[in-house]
């Protein structure tokens, strides 16, 4: 369905939806942008089909707030938004999720309800955004999300993670796949805001559903990369005092392709560390052992680390 939505959608995107490249673009011709209409129509439509067929309750705020969030890319790919407009508005999105939970659904009960909420409230908005902020390069957002919801599929079969976060997952992961083709280097077509925002609160909102099931380190290894990535860049920009909400060519995996990786190869390596942080994660989970899981997060720290050095080295002639 989503490759079949991108194919009949691509001559519309290409005169309405069209990506120009600049200084920070990793593109070289005028690309259409807007394919996740296709990767987001396809997983509603499936997932809710399923939920349906299989007496699963997906809950209607993060189906509302999945098409939201992806109206406000889908505007601000054609209009470009103003910074505090797009924030609102998906803080608006993230919070309805959040705040429409069930009071039990929790992760420190120490803490006061209405402070843990805050908190993730804040966590999910920085974590829509750097979704959108990693897909900067041809297969990056396919080379994350279907290892992460691949992974969450196999907990949902072991019986370790709520049936509707497994159907929204397994649905993205399908629809990822069916996007996959058209965004092969070099790529036909892009998400766009208008997917790469709802990709990151559906993803997003399946990781938090893991940590409410008392596996908060499955939680964080899944997209350690994502998160590696992006925080270090955002600090580093901060400390320079550049305008770190502007786009910006300074993220790991753009300077591995400005120091002599090819595009192939710097996907082809975050797929790869994606799988040991997804093999990792499920070891943490299945093994629920107190001394697996910081051997597991030690692990998956170092490879992270060896995977952004390495990127941020220029490569030998």
């Amino acid at each position: 369905m989503s490759a079949l939505i991108t194919w009949i959608s691509r001559p519309l995107l290409q005169r309405y939806a069209l990506a120009r490249p600049n200084a920070r673009s990793s593109h070289r011709i005028p690309t259409p942008q807007g394919a996740g209409i296709a990767v987001i129509s396809a997983t509603l439509v499936v997932a809710l089909a399923w939920a349906a067929w299989a007496d699963v309750a997906i809950p209607p705020a993060l189906v509302v707030a999945t098409v939201v969030i992806a109206l406000v890319g889908f505007a601000d790919d054609i209009v470009s938004l103003p910074v505090l407009v797009r924030l609102v508005l998906q803080a608006a999105c993230v919070g309805a999720v959040v705040f429409t939970a069930s009071d039990d659904a929790r992760i420190v009960p120490d803490l006061p309800l209405a402070l843990e909420r805050s908190l993730i409230l804040l966590a999910g908005i920085w974590f829509v955004n750097l979704v959108n902020f990693m897909d900067g390069l041809d297969l990056m957002t396919v080379a994350e999300v279907v290892p992460v919801t691949a992974a969450l599929l196999l907990l949902g079969l072991l019986g370790e993670l709520p049936w509707p976060a497994v159907l929204i997952a397994t649905a993205l992961c399908g629809a990822m796949l069916g996007f996959a083709p058209f965004n092969k280097p070099v790529a036909k077509v892009f998400l766009g805001d208008v997917g790469s925002l709802p990709i990151g609160l559906l993803v997003g909102w399946c990781l938090l559903a893991l940590t409410w099931r008392g596996e908060p380190a499955a939680a964080l290894l899944l997209p350690a990369y994502y998160l590696a990535d992006s925080t270090i860049t955002l600090f580093r920009r901060i400390a320079r005092r550049e305008q770190f909400w502007s786009a910006h060519r300074s993220h790991f995996y753009q300077r591995a392709t400005d120091n002599g990786f090819s595009v192939r190869r710097v996907i082809g390596e975050v797929f790869a560390l994606n799988l040991l942080l997804a093999a990792l994660a499920i070891l943490t989970v299945r093994a629920g052992s107190a001394t697996v899981t910081p051997i597991a997060l030690l692990v998956g720290a170092i490879a992270v680390a060896v995977v952004l050095r390495r990127f941020s080295r220029p490569q030998a002639s």
